[in-house]
C-alpha cells in the first residue's frame, strides 16, 4: 500500500501543483470562500466523491472503503486567505488586490484534494471511511472549525480521530515534524476603552489624562503574566494597538487599546481573563477614568493526542525515512484545529516547505511567503498514508 500511495502521489504531482497555482491566484478571505468552495466541490465530483456543504462554504467529502463503519478517520484542511498584498513575482501571483494565501491554506487544500483522489482510487483496498473536511474561516474568530462542529461535521458518520498538516517555512522541504501534547496556544482578543475628561495639555489637573492612564495600564498588565502564571507554562499578553488624540496639546477624552492574550493552559487562560479585567478596572477607575473592557474568547489550545501522534510519527518514518522526521517546536501561535482536539483525538503536524537555494525562506503571514512545491507530492502522499494506517 505504501508504494501504491507513493506512486500515485508522484503520478499526480504536476496536476496538483497546477491546482495549487489556481487556488493561490484566486484567494478569498475568511467566510467569503465561495469560489474556493465551488472549486473543491467540482473536484470532488470529478473524483466521484460524494460531499455536503456546511456553514455556507465548508465542504465535507466521504470516501467509503470496505466495511465503512469499521473505522472512521477525518482529514482536515483550511482554505481561507489573508488580507495581505502579495509581493512574490510568480506566474500564479494573487489576482485579488490585497488578498493573499500567505499562510499556506492553498497548500493544505491542495494536499487534501490530492489525498482525496488517491484514496478514492484505493477505496476497494482498505476498510473503513475517510472523512474529508475542507474548512472555512481559520484565520478569523469565531473560527470555521467551531461553526462546522456546530453544524455536525463530527457526526454522521462520527470520526474517532482527526489529522491535519500545516506548512512549516522553517523546516526543509522533504521533512515533517510532530509534537505530542500541546502544540499551539489559545488566542483571545482584548479590547479596552478608557474614557475621561479631556482638556488642554497645559492644564492636566483639570482632566483625567487617558493617555497616561493607558500607559500605566499597559505596563501593569505585564505583571499578570510575570507574577501570577506558573513560569514553566508559556503565556503571552501583548497590547498591539493604542489610539487616542490627534494634537500635541490636547489630552483626549478617549483612548482605545487592542491586544492578544495567549496561553498553553486552559485553566490559567480563564483565570487570567478575570485578573486582566480586575486589574484594568482598578487602575483606570483608581485614576479617575471610566473603563470598557471586552475579552473576545478565541481559539483553544491545539492538543496533539500523544498516542495518536506517536503512532503517526512512526508511520511517517516508514513513509519518509526516520532521518526526515523532526520534533515540532512549541509555538504561541494559534489554530482553530484546537476545537476539533477538544472533541476527539487529533494529530496536527508540520510539512516542510523551505528551500533556501530557491530563496524560499519567508515566514507565514508575510507578503513574500511561498513554498517549494515538491512539498505537495509529499503532503498528499503522507495524508493518504496516515488516513489508512493511523
Amino acid at each position: 500500500m505504501l508504494e501504491k500511495i507513493k506512486s500515485l502521489a508522484t503520478q499526480y504531482a504536476d496536476e496538483f501543483k497546477a491546482i495549487r497555482h489556481h487556488l493561490h491566484a484566486h484567494p478569498e478571505l475568511s467566510y467569503q470562500e465561495f469560489n474556493t468552495s465551488l472549486f473543491i466541490q467540482n473536484k470532488l465530483s470529478e473524483f466521484n466523491i460524494p460531499f455536503t456543504v456546511l456553514a455556507k462554504t465548508g465542504v465535507v467529502g466521504i470516501i467509503e472503503g470496505k466495511n465503512p463503519s469499521s473505522r472512521i478517520i477525518a482529514l482536515r484542511a483550511d482554505m481561507d486567505a489573508l488580507p495581505i498584498q502579495e509581493e512574490n513575482n510568480v506566474s500564479y501571483k494573487s489576482k485579488i488586490d490585497g488578498v493573499m494565501h500567505a499562510c499556506g491554506h492553498d497548500v493544505h487544500t491542495t494536499c487534501l484534494l490530492g489525498a482525496a483522489k488517491i484514496l478514492s482510487e484505493l477505496k476497494n483496498e482498505f476498510e473503513g471511511t475517510v472523512k474529508l473536511i475542507f474548512q472555512l474561516g481559520e484565520e478569523k474568530n469565531p473560527g470555521g472549525a467551531s461553526l462546522m462542529i456546530a453544524e455536525g461535521v463530527l457526526e454522521n458518520p462520527a470520526p474517532t480521530k482527526i489529522i491535519a498538516l500545516h506548512v512549516h517555512p522553517g523546516l526543509q522541504v522533504g521533512k515533517l515534524s510532530f509534537r505530542k501534547g500541546r502544540v499551539m496556544a489559545s488566542a483571545d482578543e482584548i479590547y479596552i476603552t478608557i474614557k475621561g475628561k479631556g482638556g488642554h495639555a497645559a492644564a492636566p489637573h483639570l482632566t483625567q489624562d487617558t493617555v497616561l492612564i493607558a500607559s500605566q495600564l499597559i505596563v501593569s498588565l505585564q505583571q499578570i503574566i510575570s507574577r501570577n502564571n506558573n513560569p514553566i507554562s508559556p503565556s503571552v499578553l501583548s497590547i498591539c494597538s493604542i489610539h487616542g488624540g490627534n494634537a500635541t496639546n490636547v489630552i483626549p477624552s478617549e483612548v482605545k487599546l487592542m491586544g492578544t492574550f495567549r496561553a498553553m493552559d486552559e485553566g490559567w487562560r480563564f483565570k487570567a481573563h478575570e485578573l486582566i479585567k480586575t486589574q484594568a478596572k482598578s487602575i483606570v477607575e483608581g485614576m479617575g477614568a471610566e473603563l470598557d473592557i471586552t475579552i473576545d474568547v478565541g481559539y483553544p489550545t491545539v492538543d496533539s493526542e500523544p498516542m495518536l501522534t506517536e503512532h503517526c510519527s512512526i508511520l511517517a518514518s516508514e513513509f519518509m525515512g526516520e532521518n526526515n522526521i523532526e520534533e515540532t517546536e512549541l509555538r504561541m501561535g494559534a489554530e482553530d484545529f484546537g476545537y476539533y482536539t477538544q472533541k476527539i483525538p487529533g494529530c496536527f503536524f508540520r510539512l516542510g516547505v523551505r528551500n533556501e537555494s530557491l530563496g524560499i525562506m519567508h515566514n507565514v503571514h508575510t507578503p513574500q511567503f511561498n513554498i517549494d512545491e515538491n512539498a505537495i507530492e509529499i503532503g498528499m502522499g503522507i495524508m493518504s498514508w496516515l488516513a489508512l494506517k493511523a
